[in-house]
């Protein structure tokens, strides 16, 4: 599963032939909508149109399962200490107070505070999908080639192509050398102890790291060899021009961007919508 993480994904869809220029500058567009707002009836709507997109694209559960949980887990944890830290920040912000259960000391759950800290779970879960189609759905040399077009300079370009394929090798490379450790009785198992666990998994990372650069020094060679970065352009063998859909798909991205801020500047008055004042 592991060597799934962040693989482009071939299948004919509305989101597959845009061109990678489009979905990043619609990724941009629609995640700015969502830290701008602090609204969580507008970020409830555009976390039902991520997901919609996420459907439409066809990626499949078992490729992004391991990604949900990592980041469900990441969110949870801040949901947690955002509580321990400042137990009054929704309390700050809306202005009012409603308790629901004293717990101890300054600890109390409030209604402000817990609409506070679900506005910013949903606002740092909203974009998840979007980056997993941008993820999942983008080709890296079409992408290359695509900020190159923008006038983004080819060297750079070319560098977030690299990037992007990076990924699932480091991932290939990280359970091959995790399966290679386990046959030499490295435990890695729930069996073991957590400390233990922790220890020998960070015994993967070396490894992991010398073969990491030594794959970056082939590259790098073999760039070289063939004059790589010689002349001020290149040319391209995976191009694709921005054709209707993708004006189509900027133009919605826009929309929602401008609906978003008329909500916060006309309707609610601020970033924070606050339905505790009548």
């Amino acid at each position: 599963m592991q060597t799934r993480l962040f693989t482009y994904n071939r299948v004919d869809t509305f989101v597959h032939r845009l061109s990678g220029f489009t979905k990043l500058l619609c990724f941009l567009i629609l995640t700015s909508a969502v830290m701008y707002t602090y609204d969580i009836r507008v970020i409830l709507g555009i976390l039902v149109f991520s997901f919609t997109i996420l459907r439409i694209s066809r990626i499949q559960y078992r490729d992004i399962k391991l990604m949900l949980i990592y980041v469900f887990v990441f969110l949870a944890v801040n949901f947690v200490l955002t509580f321990f830290f400042s137990p009054e920040e929704g309390v700050k912000i809306y202005g009012t107070r409603h308790v629901i259960l004293y717990l101890f000391g300054r600890y109390n759950v409030t209604s402000e505070q817990l609409l506070y800290q679900t506005t910013k779970f949903m606002k740092y879960f909203s974009v998840i999908p979007l980056g997993m189609v941008f993820l999942f759905t983008t080709n890296p040399s079409e992408f290359a080639s695509s900020l190159n077009r923008a006038h983004v300079n080819y060297k750079v370009a070319y560098a977030v192509s690299l990037t992007l394929r990076y990924f699932p090798d480091v991932a290939r490379a990280f359970t091959n050398i995790s399966l290679s450790q386990q046959a030499r009785g490295v435990d890695l198992s729930y069996k073991a102890k957590l400390s233990e666990r922790f220890k020998n998994a960070s015994l993967l990372l070396i490894p992991l790291i010398f073969s990491s650069l030594e794959r970056i020094e082939s590259v790098s060679n073999a760039m070289d060899l063939r004059g790589f970065g010689k002349y001020k352009t290149r040319t391209w063998y995976t191009s694709k021009e921005m054709d209707k859909e993708d004006y189509i798909a900027i133009a919605v991205s826009l929309l929602i961007l401008l609906l978003t801020i008329f909500v916060s500047v006309y309707i609610d008055k601020g970033r924070f919508y606050n339905p505790f004042i009548k």
